[in-house]
């Protein structure tokens, strides 16, 4: 590596450019074509048009906030890992304005998603009564307003702090990590509240204390499966071709281990103690969930979200191949989308598992609006924060 890395130009090359135009134009379309398709069908059967849009949703919003929090945490820890991924994570924190406009959606379709927004059926249930208090819409609506409005803020500060930083201020890094600690507790505590609010409470008489710190591990792995993506197709050309380098890679494949085996365990702790519990407000939720069709998805992901990854990841040599680990990145998003299908859909089919058609569009019309806005904001800066002082340390130590 040269010793003066950091005076490179990692600026987006015009061939790259237009590549990366072709494909947002694309993306856009199809994404649009299928929500369009999706809400059409919304007409003839609006139930599963919200209940489709609300577990893909989740998906993206996840992969942005998880891609928010490994920025935050690189900030607070530094490593050569982080600097590769920050400006795709800045590029994804940067769509927190386009998924507000994508949650409304949710907002208008309350009534068809959760019971506790019914009056009549609170009335005949006496526990959601006590629960009312929380689980009203107008507080629901002021506290997603809450959430957006402090993930912007949040993203917009990085992301003002990232450019002062390239252009030379030197107090910029110290802003960035002063922001990042107390970012990090409100992310925290925002998804646990999310979490409950947005998925939890489609089953209003469950509950589960462990509930939010799984979401947070799924988003971590959501966010890292993608840049491992995003990572692998950049490196084959300029600027990051040469730059980005297996030991780049062995570091991030690393961190996803970790993640795969962080949501393992609050995923079997949860089951662990509702199952040895056996209490009857608590033990519907999985008995829902393992039965019929539905407990060949568990099984699934016992052995496909977490047995699979864990072991193909364990070894060096995969996750120092390009190609290796983008293919177990690629499985891994996959089974993301089953488990939050698993998460979602038995609370509105109460044992009759089955996929609607929209399942399917539904994934398709969120993801291209979004990955269209997604490299929108990535090709408005180079794809190496040129103004941290600590890149060309990162830079040698990705060539050892």
């Amino acid at each position: 590596m040269p010793a003066a890395a950091n005076t490179r130009s990692f600026a987006i090359p015009a061939e790259l450019a237009g590549e990366l135009r072709g494909w947002r134009t694309r993306l856009l379309v199809v994404g649009a074509a299928a929500l369009i398709l999706c809400a059409i069908g919304g007409f003839f059967n609006a139930n599963q048009f919200f209940r489709s849009y609300l577990w893909c949703y989740m998906f993206y919003i996840g992969v942005t906030l998880g891609s928010t929090a490994l920025l935050m945490l690189q900030y607070l820890t530094g490593g050569a890992w982080g600097m590769v991924i920050r400006r795709p994570c800045e590029a994804a924190s940067r769509t927190f304005p386009l998924l507000l406009v994508l949650f409304l959606p949710i907002a208008f379709g309350i009534s068809h998603l959760y019971k506790w927004s019914n009056a009549d059926f609170v009335a005949h249930d006496p526990v959601l009564q006590h629960k009312a208090v929380y689980l009203n819409v107008p507080f629901f609506l002021i506290r997603a307003a809450v959430y957006f409005a402090g993930w912007m803020i949040i993203a917009h500060f990085l992301y003002k702090w990232s450019g002062d930083q390239d252009r030379g201020d030197v107090r910029a890094s110290g802003r960035l990590a002063a922001i990042s600690g107390p970012g990090l507790v409100f992310y925290g505590f925002s998804v646990t509240f999310m979490a409950v609010d947005w998925i939890l409470s489609l089953d209003p008489n469950w509950f589960s204390t462990i509930f939010g710190l799984l979401f947070i591990a799924g988003e971590g792995l959501s966010a890292l499966a993608f840049l491992i993506c995003l990572l692998v197709m950049l490196s084959k050309r300029p600027p990051l071709a040469g730059v980005l380098t297996h030991r780049h890679l062995h570091d991030i494949g690393k961190l996803l281990l970790a993640f795969v085996m962080v949501w393992a365990y609050f995923s079997f702790s949860q089951f662990l103690i509702i199952w040895a519990g056996n209490l009857p407000e608590e033990i519907p939720w999985y008995i829902e969930r393992l039965r019929g069709g539905w407990g060949y998805i568990g099984l699934s992901l016992v052995f496909l979200h977490f047995g699979l990854p864990f072991a193909l990841l364990l070894s060096r040599d995969i996750k120092r191949n390009f190609k290796l680990l983008r293919a177990v990145a690629l499985w891994v998003i996959i089974m993301r989308f089953v488990d939050l299908y698993w998460l979602v859909a038995p609370d509105f089919r109460k044992g009759d598992f089955g996929v609607s058609w929209m399942d399917f569009l539904a994934p398709i019309g969120i993801g291209g609006i979004w990955l269209a806005a997604f490299l929108w904001q990535l090709e408005r800066r180079p794809l190496m924060p040129v103004g941290d002082p600590l890149l060309e340390e990162a830079l040698e130590l990705g060539g050892e």
